[in-house]
């Protein structure tokens, strides 16, 4: 017995793995991957804007990385709680996009950084160490900083600790970017040129 088929009909076949199910999984890495930044004991980690869906995401880069602090410099776009969960603190350091910070955010950027690193005991790592690596048996803490797509604000904020460590600023803009490609752009560029350090005890060579 034999059937005949048309020649023009096509079969579909539908797999699972192209079905619609959300693309934020627990083992999918981040679009955008977080940049980390360390210098003389400074340890920044620049990211995009998490949202509520994609935060556990980003909840499991910021414990790697051992953050203890989050600075939002954009408008919130997901909830504090589940970091707060794991002991992370959250800042609200908002700032117009594409703008320089206003005196106001450098300052509680400053003290911030005063008071989660210990700068008395900087060590001469100039970036890309492993952040597993332990002072007094503890894990070094790191600072985790967003705007939008993590290219403006937040690296602007990083580019002026590291100019108050002592870089001089056309370098920590190049240190940046070579990191982060697109980081800040050229009204940013000129605020961090005519940055002057508050840091009395730090010497610029320029």
């Amino acid at each position: 017995l034999f059937y005949f088929f048309p020649p023009f009909i096509i079969i579909i076949i539908i797999s699972p793995m192209y079905s619609r199910t959300s693309p934020y999984t627990t083992g999918r890495p981040l679009i955008n991957p977080p940049t980390y930044i360390e210098y003389h004991g400074l340890r920044f980690l620049i990211v995009d804007a998490p949202s509520s869906n994609n935060l556990p995401l980003y909840l499991q880069e910021f414990e790697r990385w051992n953050v203890t602090d989050v600075v939002r410099c954009c408008e919130a776009t997901y909830p504090k709680e589940p970091l707060n969960e794991k002991n992370i603190q959250v800042h609200d350091f908002v700032f117009v996009d594409g703008e320089a910070p206003p005196a106001p955010i450098v300052d509680a950027w400053l003290h911030l950084i005063e008071a989660r690193f210990n700068l008395n005991n900087n060590n001469d790592d100039d970036g890309d160490d492993d952040a597993e690596k332990t002072q007094n048996g503890e894990k070094l803490p790191c600072i985790a900083t967003h705007c939008v797509a993590g290219l403006g604000r937040a690296p602007v904020l990083v580019a002026i600790a590291l100019i108050e460590e002592g870089m001089p600023p056309l370098d920590a803009v190049s240190f940046i970017r070579e990191r982060r490609r697109g980081a800040i752009n050229k009204k940013q560029l000129r605020y961090i040129e005519t940055y002057k350090p508050r840091s009395k005890n730090k010497c610029i060579i320029c």
